[in-house]
């Protein structure tokens, strides 16, 4: 039975969101839908119900990298021994899944998008190393920890093309008026499955086909069927994103953007106040500070870097959505200000920042290992010197957990860890540390006056992390 479009009904939203931020997607979805989310044995997802009357509200989600409406799940799926009986089932299963009110929704968040405005055209140029199209019509991806470029959808494991391409507004795509393009995409995690996302996608896809006489387009579908199975829990989705939303606010990319959501998560972490002054000192293309002053503009926001390309790609990004913001006809300015500066010695007053709130060096794509062990001590020394006694924050970014915590347990009088958070940057196992600025006041501490008698060279295990003061 057809539902007749207007009729409320209550589904299920999956959502990918970086991994380790679960909670934080959980939180904003309480907070802004008033629903209660479950997270997900597969990190890096959550699932919550919404009504239709509602499903606006998804798309004004932060922390999510792509949405979904979920048709059906099974949580211990008792997949058989053999591989060919599995992949019988899979396509008996097609024909026998509950898709009307998935499809009425898929058919309501189009409308919805319709009314946003343009669409992204399909950029479907990109070629992608770990997923291979199956007879002509469906994708698949082996879910291993792969590296993901920072462009990749999270969660997604590295099946980027789904989400960079869009097809024509074919809107009016209803029963029978139009033929509807679609492709299966399978992620699959586990290893006591017989057979692999391929083969899932190509058996189910192809019985997808058959149920619904729709054809199989690898690049310009109108649905894309989503076919996620992680050990015994098998979810079978209809995406409601055609591109990651973690791509919102950045034109001009650098060598390591953070994606949007994972900085929005970030933000989350330190609850930024009213009237807080906010420092990024490493800020790159600008991605923590943007999203901070779009999504709690109630602080200030001060985006500096040494490099003078990224202060230049921090401008341009800043700029970029002001033109957006004024072409929507919103006056207000954003809370940012961007300045080009030496990182270990900041032109900041003394105690005068509440939160410092960075992306670090890796020495992977930017700098390296060995500069780490100067830069990292430095720079959490001048950060404690700016940041407030008592009531300051850190919310820092790092792959380097070695070096980091070496020069924590240095900066001791001055840093406290407080919580860690870990994530998977582009492949990159990373951890977001927040660290909560002691009473100590600045200069008294032993570590400063240790610090400031110049370099000094450390016995045995430690003689290759010398320190400049």
């Amino acid at each position: 039975v057809w539902l007749l479009f207007g009729d409320i009904i209550t589904v299920t939203i999956g959502a990918t969101v970086p991994t380790g931020f679960e909670h934080t997607a959980a939180e904003e979805i309480k907070e802004k839908i008033g629903v209660d989310a479950r997270i997900s044995k597969d990190r890096g997802r959550v699932f919550f119900p919404i009504t239709t009357d509602k499903l606006f509200q998804v798309h004004l989600l932060r922390s999510v990298d792509n949405l979904f409406v979920v048709v059906e799940e099974y949580h211990h799926y008792q997949f058989k021994e053999s591989k060919e009986e599995t992949l019988m089932e899979l396509q008996q299963l097609a024909s026998t899944l509950p898709w009307t009110n998935a499809l009425e929704v898929w058919k309501q968040n189009g409308t919805l998008k319709k009314k946003k405005g343009h669409r992204r055209g399909g950029n479907t140029a990109k070629s992608k190393p770990n997923c291979e199209g199956v007879g002509g019509s469906m994708a698949s991806t082996e879910q291993q920890e792969l590296p993901q470029e920072n462009s990749a959808p999270e969660g997604w494991a590295g099946d980027t093309q789904a989400m960079e391409t869009s097809t024509q507004d074919s809107d009016e795509t209803g029963h029978g008026s139009k033929l509807i393009k679609f492709r299966v995409t399978c992620n699959r995690a586990g290893d006591k499955h017989s057979f692999s996302s391929n083969e899932a996608a190509r058996d189910f896809g192809g019985a997808v086909q058959e149920f619904f006489q729709w054809k199989a387009d690898m690049t310009k579908f109108d649905i894309e069927v989503l076919l996620n199975i992680h050990n015994e829990e098998v979810v079978i989705g209809i995406a409601l994103t055609e591109e990651s939303l973690h791509r919102r606010n950045i034109s001009h990319f650098g060598p390591t953007t953070l994606r949007s959501t994972l900085c929005y998560g970030m933000l989350r972490l330190c609850k930024p106040q009213a009237s807080d002054i906010i420092l990024d000192p490493m800020c790159g293309t600008g991605a923590i500070p943007l999203e901070g002053a779009i999504e709690f503009n109630h602080s200030f926001y001060v985006a500096g870097d040494n490099n003078d390309m990224a202060v230049n790609r921090t401008v341009n990004n800043i700029c970029h959505i002001q033109k957006r913001r004024a072409d929507k006809g919103s006056m207000s300015g954003l809370p940012i200000d961007t300045v080009q500066w030496d990182l270990c010695s900041l032109p900041i007053r003394t105690s005068s920042v509440d939160i410092i709130i960075t992306d670090m060096p890796f020495g992977k794509r930017m700098g390296s290992r060995k500069k780490n062990w100067d830069l990292y001590p430095s720079c959490l020394r001048e950060m404690a010197r700016v940041c407030r006694p008592g009531s300051g924050k850190a919310v820092l970014l790092t792959q380097d957990k070695k070096c980091f915590s070496k020069a924590i347990s240095r900066m001791g009088g001055l840093w406290r860890k407080q919580h860690t958070v870990w994530v998977n940057v582009g492949g990159l196992h990373a951890g977001v540390y927040l660290l909560k600025r002691t009473g100590a006041v600045f200069g008294q501490t032993p570590e400063d006056v240790y610090e400031s008698r110049g370099a000094v060279h450390m016995q045995g295990e430690e003689k290759d992390d010398k320190e400049l003061s």
